[in-house]
C-alpha cells in the first residue's frame, strides 16, 4: 500500500490563507459593485461589472467606451457612496472590458 506524499501542514495553511484572502477580496469587490449599481441608472448598471480589488483601488469594468466615460464622470459620487457604506476603496479604476 502506497501512501501519497502529504504536504506539510504549514504549506497547506499558507495556501488556505491565500485562498481565504482571495475569497474575501472577491466578496468585497461584489459588495462594492452592489453599492455602485444602486447609484447608476438601471440601463447603465447592466453594462458594469466588478473587477479586481487591491490595496491601490478597485477596478470597474465597462461594456463599452460610452459607459466607461460616464463612470469616470461619476467617480466622485461612487467613491462617496462606497465610503458611506463603510467600504474602504482607495481609488476606482475604470476599464473597458475586452470581449
Amino acid at each position: 500500500l502506497m501512501v501519497p506524499d502529504v504536504p506539510p501542514v504549514q504549506n497547506a495553511m499558507q495556501r488556505a490563507g491565500a485562498l481565504g484572502s482571495l475569497l474575501s477580496r472577491l466578496k468585497a469587490s461584489q459588495e462594492c459593485l452592489e453599492v455602485v449599481k444602486a447609484c447608476l441608472p438601471p440601463a447603465m448598471a447592466a453594462h458594469v461589472r466588478s473587477g479586481a480589488l487591491d490595496d491601490e483601488g478597485w477596478t470597474l469594468l465597462a461594456a463599452n467606451s460610452a459607459v466607461s466615460a460616464k463612470l469616470r464622470q461619476l467617480q466622485p459620487d461612487l467613491m462617496d457612496a462606497l465610503k458611506k457604506k463603510g467600504l474602504k476603496v482607495n481609488a476606482i479604476r475604470v476599464r473597458v472590458q475586452k470581449q
